[in-house]
């Protein structure tokens, strides 16, 4: 893996390797596009107390371990957050589905189709409305209490198996901002008004976009090295942010907005994570360590990153200093989340495994 010398070209023979593997029989794939189906899938064996577990933090880092693997996806899991209230978080993978799963039992509740491959996903702020992005370039949003598919808001022009990789909600939940490989981001009006801006800066493909906790600004980081941040306002471009030397492939603020996490670039064997001073624009630290997406803990003090070289690495964001090298799933993945209270870090892989990682107590 370490001698490919870009992001993509090991996501591409992740995808042809998983391609030949068996795909899991606990739960069908629909066979309709946009279709939904009810499928509990509850682990094997009985669940954890998960709801009891202590907040991830600098002091407990080191004692973090993997609690539960969820089965269910046959391809890589691309996406995975939670919902704002925490009680339940949901996945994306190549294999074209969005699975929504209970959190703390850990059922499997619905099963969403979006198309040949599912990639971004992002909760609105009431937690009522989905947003997910995939192949065919369309931005769909469902309604979590039916389960259904609500509207597309929008496409980007374009037949990639990254299409449209990353989805963010506006704070305010008005908006849905959309990351394409056609080198743009696109704003969409979340009550069916279509597109309200498009953002074109970037050189090549986007990757990831973020909104700013105060819906002040947007995050967007692409193939071309740069992250690039945006007036929400009058969707002018702010800031190109230059450090990393190869693609960016994830972007993430703090709780507080002061700094900005993006991962990707460095060497071959040194991928990177780099720390921005959201006001000033300017670079703060580098993290070192293979790394294709970053998340924030809720109290802004812990930094996950994870990796296709099979590592979800712990971070003090205040020293720098690495807290723990946490060995995941084969191959490694690009989904990444915590739970809301803290107390809950989820990962994806390769394998379409959902990893979920805690300090569990004596």
């Amino acid at each position: 893996m370490k001698n490919l010398t870009l992001f993509l070209i090991p996501w591409l023979i992740l995808l042809a390797g998983c391609q030949s593997s068996p795909t899991p029989t606990s739960t069908p794939n629909p066979t309709s596009v946009s279709s939904v189906t009810s499928a509990p899938t509850p682990p094997s064996a009985p669940p954890r107390d998960l709801s009891s577990l202590p907040p991830i933090s600098v002091e407990n880092a080191g004692q973090v371990k993997k609690l539960e693997v969820l089965l269910g996806h046959s391809q890589p899991v691309m996406s995975i957050v939670f919902s704002p209230g925490g009680d339940m978080f949901a996945s994306s993978s190549l294999d074209g589905t969005i699975r929504l799963w209970q959190f703390p039992t850990l059922t499997e509740i619905a099963l969403l189709k979006h198309g040949p491959n599912a990639a971004g996903l992002a909760f609105s702020p009431d937690g009522s409305l989905l947003a997910s992005g995939g192949t065919d370039g369309n931005i769909r949003l469902w309604d979590i209490a039916t389960g259904s598919e609500r509207a597309i808001l929008g496409s980007h022009s374009v037949n990639s198996i990254f299409g449209v990789w990353g989805v963010a909600f506006s704070p305010d939940g008005k908006m849905v901002a959309s990351a394409s490989v056609d080198d743009t981001v696109r704003i969409w009006d979340v009550n069916g008004s279509g597109e309200l801006a498009v953002l074109k800066g970037h050189t090549s493909d986007v990757y990831g976009v973020t909104f700013s906790p105060d819906g002040e600004l947007l995050a967007s980081c692409s193939k071309d090295f740069s992250v690039r941040l945006w007036d929400v306002e009058t969707w002018t471009q702010l800031a190109v942010l230059e450090g990393h030397d190869a693609e960016v492939t994830g972007v993430a603020f703090s709780p507080d907005g002061k700094l900005l996490a993006s991962a990707g670039g460095g060497t071959v064997e040194n991928y990177t994570v780099h720390l921005w001073d959201v006001d000033q624009g300017t670079q703060k630290a580098v993290l070192m360590g293979y790394t294709s997406n970053v998340a924030f803990g809720p109290d802004g003090r812990v930094l996950a990153s994870i990796s296709v070289d099979e590592t979800v690495r712990l971070w003090n964001v205040s020293s720098k200093a690495e807290l723990a090298i946490l060995k995941g799933p084969e191959r490694g993945s690009h989904g990444l989340s915590f739970s809301p209270d803290g107390r809950l870090l989820v990962s994806g892989g390769a394998d379409g495994t959902v990893w979920l990682w805690g300090v569990e107590q004596p």
